[in-house]
């Protein structure tokens, strides 16, 4: 079955860095654009960046733009979420996301 698996979060200090990293089975992972979603405490789930099937296109939220950095390989069925410069207002819950399949999460807090 199709499963995605968020892993990398944690606790960082402001202005730090994390790479998130989201492991895809179960379904062709290359034929699929994938996605990085957040949700934090009280808010909405949104939009953090998206990338095409090839990885050769990608689109952030104005939020994080400049600071993060989403990536694939299509051969090991991974994307993943560069973050630097993390900021208190980055603290959510990350998810990956693949056409309507959904990862568990994985926390990010930001905190000094």
């Amino acid at each position: 079955q199709v499963q995605l698996v968020e892993s990398g979060g944690g606790l960082v200090q402001p202005g730090g860095s994390l790479r998130l990293s989201c492991a895809a089975s179960g379904f062709t992972f290359s034929n699929y654009g994938m996605s990085w979603y957040r949700q934090a405490p009280g808010k909405e789930r949104e939009l953090v960046a998206d990338i095409t099937r090839t990885g050769g296109g990608t689109s952030y939220a104005d939020s994080v733009k400049g600071r993060f950095t989403v990536s694939r390989d299509n051969v090991k069925n991974m994307v993943y979420l560069q973050m630097n410069s993390l900021k208190s207002e980055d603290t959510a819950v990350y998810y990956c996301k693949a056409y309507r399949w959904w990862g568990q999460g994985t926390q990010v807090t930001v905190s000094s």
